[in-house]
């Protein structure tokens, strides 16, 4: 209960004074902790299949292939250090290659150089598609129309023999063909998110944030951006998994990655004459590729899963 000033000097007249608390009669009550995000997540990990657990061992193990490549390889990627074709022995494990150069090494590098453009280049087109799906589902009208027609262009050209065709005309460095398979992979990335962001700008929300006058970036970030996160973050581990795929793919056709770096798609078609002689070494970088995409597909399933409130 509050007291005013005229009731205070009333009080004081009549000899009556006011309680005074010492610090050390408050007894305080300790606050119930919260379960931290850490926590939920651990409890998730714990509920998740076997399928998932073997995901995130293969993306780990991936991941600290690429991190730690110059202090795990034995030699450097360019390196010669044997002959041509050496077999498998306990100095070269996976023998060595065309040149001389030791497989086991460049599969290592292989990791850190095909994994690293994929994830920038994923990164690329999600900034790219993600921008332009949200700024067409909120402004509308021609923007989203004229955007949507231009998708629409991009994605009726096969994206392979487009990527090749741009490649061989501007050159096959590593920024060139990080943009292009950004920018053509970007117009997945459009449709859906314009698609779920739909949903979303329609709510009260939304409208009731622009009736504040608050501005189209403050909209699409703290508004439209956390409700439509669960399939984005689904969708950048299937858009991974193709890029990566094509980076391999124009890799072995000799227009992505190119020598002396190493990248698991031109390992595939330097050691390919191999096979001819019953030599499975070619099969190797072409396995990392499998295995990592099999690892990424059941993480984003387990993901989707658990996300869609689905239950088992």
């Amino acid at each position: 209960m509050s007291i005013n000033a005229d009731e205070f000097e009333m009080l004081a007249r009549e000899g009556v004074t006011t309680p005074t608390v010492e610090p050390s009669d408050v007894v305080t009550q300790p606050l119930p902790m919260r379960r931290g995000s850490v926590d939920a997540a651990w409890r998730a990990l714990k509920a998740a299949p076997l399928t998932a657990w073997f995901g995130l061992f293969v993306i780990a193990f991936y991941a600290a292939l690429a991190i730690f490549a110059p202090l795990i390889a034995p030699h450097a990627q360019s390196a010669v250090v044997g002959n041509q074709y050496e077999p498998w022995s306990a100095e070269f494990p996976f023998g060595t290659d065309q040149l001389g150069r030791d497989m086991l090494s460049r599969l290592i590098y292989g990791a850190r150089n095909t994994i690293g453009i994929a994830v920038m280049t994923t990164l690329l087109s999600f900034c790219i598609g993600g921008v332009l799906g949200l700024l067409a589902s909120i402004i509308g009208g021609w923007t989203d129309q004229l955007l949507g027609r231009a998708v629409d262009i991009l994605m009726a050209i096969p994206q392979l023999i487009f990527a090749l065709m741009l490649l061989s005309i501007v050159g096959s460095s590593i920024p060139n063909l990080i943009l292009i398979i950004a920018v053509l992979d970007s117009t997945r990335v459009f449709r859906l998110t314009r698609a779920v962001a739909m949903n979303v700008v329609v709510l009260d929300f939304v409208e009731a944030a622009r009736l504040q006058g608050e501005k189209l970036g403050w909209i699409m970030a703290r508004e439209i951006l956390p409700n439509i996160l669960p399939p984005l973050v689904a969708e950048f581990g299937l858009r991974f998994c193709f890029v990566f795929l094509t980076i391999s793919a124009l890799s072995f056709l000799g227009l992505g990655i190119q020598p002396p770096t190493a990248d698991w798609g031109s390992m595939v078609r330097e050691n390919a004459t191999l096979i001819a002689y019953g030599d499975v070494t070619p099969l190797l970088p072409a396995g990392c590729i499998a295995l990592l995409t099999v690892g990424v597909n059941f993480v984003v399933d387990w993901f989707l899963h658990k996300t869609s409130g689905l239950k088992e």
